[in-house]
């Protein structure tokens, strides 16, 4: 009986079993925050110099000026976590713990990957089934990330597409066309800057981790394993 209270006190409430996307929520609603009042007082500051009428902050969270920001910076993150979940399949890196096993390179058999006939009594039921629910519940993640990615992307292009012609009616410039601006400059500037970025910080993370360590991190191998490891999370 002590031993099954003792078993139940130590079980995590759903605060601690989910404690992980709720921090890193917070964290987002925060930074959004800054990025909202730091934005306007950008904004105004912009107008008061050009002798322009000065906007709330209701007026900003709903301006293609602040949806562009938002957008740009989501479809870079969401591009990395895409081409790292797809690349990974195949390629490696010796001595990461980002990195699958040296001869687990590809998508796995059947029986690996616990589907079919291979699947266990709690596994997913379309890990179980055949055919199409199978067949797209082995990509969803991918295809998941993919799509965000798309949709973020476009709205990345949609709301610069209103920024920039906003800024060139104010400098009384003559507005582009939505096909012009794909191929603008100022189009393609926003996005490569926050790709380099992502690529830079993937990059560094596979690298690193295979001589440095943090302890009691899965993105991080044990302490004490040879730098030679590769595949093992601490």
């Amino acid at each position: 009986m002590n031993a099954t209270k003792n078993e139940s006190s130590t079980t995590p409430g759903p605060l601690r079993r989910n404690s992980l996307p709720l921090v890193f929520g917070l964290l987002l609603l925060g930074a959004l925050v800054g990025q909202a009042i730091s934005g306007l007082a950008g904004v105004n500051a912009d107008a008061r110099d050009a002798g322009l009428q000065q906007i709330g902050m209701l007026e900003y969270l709903t301006s293609s000026s602040f949806a562009v920001d938002v957008a740009e910076n989501w479809q870079s993150e969401y591009l990395q976590f895409l081409l790292f979940i797809l690349l990974t399949i195949w390629f490696v890196q010796k001595g990461s713990p980002e990195s699958k096993p040296l001869h687990k390179i590809g998508r796995g058999t059947d029986e690996e990957q616990k589907v079919g006939e291979h699947a266990d009594p709690d596994s997913p039921t379309w890990a179980r089934a055949d055919g199409w629910r199978r067949a797209l519940f082995s990509h969803s993640l991918g295809l998941t990330m993919g799509a965000i990615f798309l949709a973020s992307w476009l709205a990345q292009l949609i709301a610069g597409h209103a920024a920039y012609n906003a800024e060139q009616l104010r400098e009384l410039k003559a507005p582009l066309t939505f096909g012009d601006y794909l191929t603008a400059p100022d189009f393609w500037s926003r996005t490569f800057q926050n790709w380099q970025s992502e690529f830079l910080a993937v990059a560094s993370m596979v690298v690193l981790a295979i001589y440095l360590r943090e302890r009691g991190s899965p993105e991080s191998k044990p302490v004490g394993e040879p730098h030679e490891s590769t595949g093992v999370e601490g």
